[in-house]
């Protein structure tokens, strides 16, 4: 419980922006279902929820003094497989090729509204565990390896948006899985759609990334 304490009182600035922001999305939602009478765009509360996990995950490892590399080795593993629903909002901007015309500017704001908090914890998650690397890689490796986590996600974007994998896939249906995983990487020219995907959406939240962390040193 003190250690609970601890992190709010530490991080309460941006907890409380953060409530007020995903408050916000949901009275929109709110907002849009009452209008329309319709609970489509319910599960975007449900992705919002896997968007935060590794946000609630670096912000809990932040505040642990001495972890044992093996325990952080085995957080990182979690982190990494819940990571790609923070940015995955973003793609569910393609339901709104269903929404009604008159209303449709609702709808673009509710899906926007969830996607940028998708990535400000997922840029905010990324911050987080590039510092609590920093005592255990050196730099040059701690670039690579930031670099590999993004583009990693923005392919596990691809798997969850396309395939319809989820996180907990890899324990569920891991052979079936991996399958793709491996059938993408040996026939590329096969699945052109997985690898432009992945690399523009992993050039876009590196941009992304770098331009989060610059307005946060400036500021």
């Amino acid at each position: 419980m003190e250690h609970v304490k601890n992190i709010i009182l530490t991080r309460y600035k941006l907890l409380s922006m953060l409530m007020l922001s995903m408050t916000l999305s949901l009275v929109l939602l709110a907002i849009r279902m009452k209008l329309n009478q319709s609970f489509f765009f319910l599960f975007l509360v449900w992705n919002l929820f896997l968007a935060v996990i590794p946000f609630v995950i670096t912000t809990y490892l932040r505040e642990k003094e001495h972890l044992n590399k093996f325990v952080l080795m085995a957080w990182f593993g979690i982190w990494l497989l819940f990571l790609p629903n923070a940015p995955y909002i973003v793609t569910d901007l393609l339901h709104l090729r269903s929404s009604e015309h008159y209303l449709m500017w609702l709808d673009v704001l509710v899906v926007t509204s969830f996607a940028f908090n998708g990535l400000i914890v997922f840029f905010q998650s990324l911050m987080d565990m590039e510092e609590i690397l920093k005592n255990y890689v050196s730099k040059r490796w701690l670039f690579i390896l930031m670099c590999f986590v993004i583009f990693l996600t923005g392919f596990g974007m691809y798997l969850g948006r396309f395939l319809r994998y989820n996180s907990w896939e890899i324990i569920q249906h891991p052979s079936q899985l991996f399958t793709d995983i491996i059938d993408i990487a040996i026939h590329p020219t096969q699945h052109m759609q997985a690898w432009v995907f992945t690399l523009t959406f992993g050039a876009f939240l590196y941009v992304g990334f770098g331009m989060i962390k610059s307005l946060k040193t400036n500021f």
